[in-house]
């Protein structure tokens, strides 16, 4: 769900700012680090996420739950400082 959100978020700020719209998931991130609303060290390393999310959702059957441990285990922050990010950007307006 925190992923889902991540994306959701993404788009609502893309179409707000009228910025060139994702053709993928992974496109979001990167678009929203081009436009300096991520930084785009963290938009690029964040980009996965999407894909893990896909995975999740799509092909739930097929988890490798040692994979999924792992990312739980260490990049669960990442989505924490995503929302530090986007609170940052949201305090401008």
């Amino acid at each position: 769900m925190a992923l889902e959100c991540t994306i959701d978020i993404g788009e609502m700020i893309i179409s707000r700012e009228k910025l060139e719209r994702p053709e993928t998931y992974q496109e979001v991130f990167l678009i929203l680090g081009e436009h300096g609303i991520l930084p785009e060290d963290f938009a690029v390393k964040f980009t996965p996420s999407a894909g893990f999310r896909n995975l999740l959702v799509h092909m739930y059957a097929k988890i490798d739950i040692e994979k999924l441990y792992y990312y739980l285990q260490n990049n669960i922050d990442d989505i924490e400082q995503f929302g530090k990010y986007i609170a940052r950007y949201l305090t401008k307006y």
